[in-house]
């Protein structure tokens, strides 16, 4: 589990690492993207938490809604 700054908000630092993670690779472009629910059990987190974090990088372009089934890295990396 990341260390995270409790006495700050979370989900910007989860969407902080997330975008480390995506810059790094981590995930390919078009992969499925963790769900929320693991994205919290990895950060020790409630899921709401990781749900704002999530929809802040889709907004970013980091990641697309597939409805029906779940989130995955876009093909091109935002310029951010």
């Amino acid at each position: 589990m990341p260390d995270l700054d409790r006495s700050r908000n979370l989900w910007p630092q989860i969407a902080d690492d997330l975008r480390k993670r995506l810059r790094a690779g981590e995930w390919a472009p078009g992969e499925r993207f963790p769900g929320t629910v693991a994205l919290a059990a990895h950060y020790g987190v409630a899921q709401a938490t990781t749900q704002k974090a999530v929809v802040a990088l889709r907004s970013e372009g980091w990641l697309r809604l597939e409805v029906g089934q779940g989130n995955f890295v876009s093909e091109a990396k935002p310029d951010h």
